[in-house]
């Protein structure tokens, strides 16, 4: 092999490479927090809530709707990657359909929930872990009356940065590979939560990049 074709060869192994790293850092890369455009640094962290107007928790036999459904987390970046914590779950006015029941309470546990951030097909998602939501249904003809029911599992949004809304529904869970069940079978959480910033980003737009 001659000197011009070893250079043309080893000039193409090169520019393999480098389309292979770039490849490689994009699939490698996740989204971060950003306030009015400017990514958290740091230590720094802040506040945020979601706030829920009529969300749902499909459970099997005894679905229940809350009329106000909130999160309070405390997010960072940690190396570029978006972090958080959820540390307040306080769900309000909740009844359920099914037949002879009450809804009594229904109480998030074992708090604070990780939470992270991850790009899926270009899409941003918000993952909650750890969740633990207990449901404690009444009536006298109610078959669940008085037997906390317990909700465990991981809760996948998508994070839309036009309304800077979290969306959980059926697709946003499939994306992102999470579930919650109850009673051995599968749970279905539905509800769109506008966030905001409490602290020292208050009034500030909230995104995901």
């Amino acid at each position: 092999m001659n000197s011009r074709s070893i250079r043309i060869l080893m000039s193409g192994l090169l520019l393999a490479l480098a389309i292979s790293a770039l490849f490689a850092v994009s699939a490698s890369a996740s989204p971060a927090w950003m306030f009015s455009g400017v990514e958290l640094k740091g230590k720094e962290t802040e506040v945020t809530m979601g706030f829920g107007v009529k969300s749902s928790l499909t459970v099997p036999s005894a679905p229940v709707e809350c009329e106000h459904f909130l999160y309070k987390m405390k997010i960072s970046d940690s190396g570029g990657v978006g972090k958080g914590e959820v540390t307040e779950l306080p769900l309000f006015n909740c009844t359920t359909t099914a037949k002879e029941c009450t809804v009594e309470a229904v109480v998030a546990e074992k708090l604070p929930w990780p939470a992270h951030l991850e790009t899926i097909k270009g899409s941003n998602y918000l993952v909650i872990e750890n969740i633990k939501i207990s449901i404690l249904y009444g009536g006298a003809l109610c078959a669940l009356s008085e037997v906390w029911i317990p909700v465990a599992g991981s809760a996948g949004a998508l994070f839309e940065n036009g309304p800077e809304a979290a969306a959980f529904n059926a697709a946003s869970f499939s994306a992102t590979k999470t579930g919650l069940k109850a009673l051995g079978s599968p749970v279905q959480l539905e509800g769109l939560f506008p966030t905001e910033a409490l602290e020292w980003h208050r009034g500030e737009s909230l995104t995901v990049s």
